[in-house]
């Protein structure tokens, strides 16, 4: 058995897994309060809408919109005035500070709730190999909309599986207390799929195709990304309700290991 570490130039890690042995490579415990682990995590800035007319501007170390608070992460949306669209949250990634190739990446974490905020848990590519997106490919670990609660979405979008087409491949399972609760969410990617878990349970699996990166874009190393967005093309689709803010998703880990127990085919 073989297990590839690769360390860059730059300061990212990069994990190229060729089989799985259960190992913990990467994680953060959110053990330390005030801002994030800057060796761990840095910020998407600004207010472009981000490619589905989001109204959220995204700030960058700020703690009214990402902190760590007795053990748990806090990525916070909030009113303020003082942006053109009114809004404020914060988009946290690993990219530049760690992206893997394959494994199981677990994160547990309690949702925001209210119509207009779009929590997503999700992974793009640490480089541009094949193009713009899609063609790059998206993995959504976990996608909700606050004006349809307790429907959590696990997806996957490439240049000719994605939603713009209606094509994406996906699935939806029901999470009632997605708010009151913790929830782990994960996936299991290998070279031939992606399996989708809720605590533990499988629900979804996206097969490689075989296909050319058009269908399967996924043999290269993604990052991590946990946000919010307020409104936007689909969290926006029932309006954004202007008495709920500011809302919260709390997150107690995020683990990333190179396997699953061999039982798991």
């Amino acid at each position: 058995m073989k297990r590839h570490l690769t360390l860059l130039a730059i300061p990212c890690l990069l994990f190229s897994i060729e089989s799985f042995s259960q190992k913990l490579i990467w994680s953060d415990e959110f053990d330390t309060n005030g801002l994030p682990d800057q060796t761990k995590w840095t910020y998407d800035v600004g207010d472009s809408g981000w490619g589905n007319n989001e109204l959220q501007f995204y700030t960058e170390k700020d703690l009214k919109n990402a902190r760590v608070e007795n053990g748990i992460l806090i990525i916070e949306a909030r009113k303020d005035e003082s942006k053109p669209e009114g809004y404020t949250s914060a988009r946290m990634l690993t990219r530049g500070k760690a992206s893997w190739e394959y494994g199981y990446f677990e994160i547990k974490a309690k949702l925001p709730e209210g119509i207009g905020t779009w929590p997503a848990i999700w992974m793009l590519p640490e480089e541009n190999k094949y193009g713009g997106w899609p063609k790059n490919g998206e993995i959504d670990i976990m996608e909700h909309v606050g004006y349809d609660p307790g429907t959590v979405h696990g997806t996957v979008h490439t240049e000719a599986f994605n939603h713009v087409k209606g094509t994406q491949k996906g699935k939806q399972i029901q999470v009632p207390s997605f708010h009151d609760e913790f929830h782990i969410y994960a996936i299991h990617w290998t070279e031939k799929k992606i399996d989708f878990y809720l605590d533990g349970e499988k629900y979804f699996t996206s097969e490689n195709t075989g296909g050319d990166y058009q269908e399967w874009p996924f043999d290269q190393p993604f990052h991590m990304i946990l946000n919010i967005a307020v409104g936007g093309n689909w969290g926006g689709q029932k309006g954004v309700d202007p008495d709920i803010w500011p809302q919260k998703m709390e997150i107690d880990y995020v683990r990333v290991y190179d396997g699953i127990p061999s039982k798991e085919d």
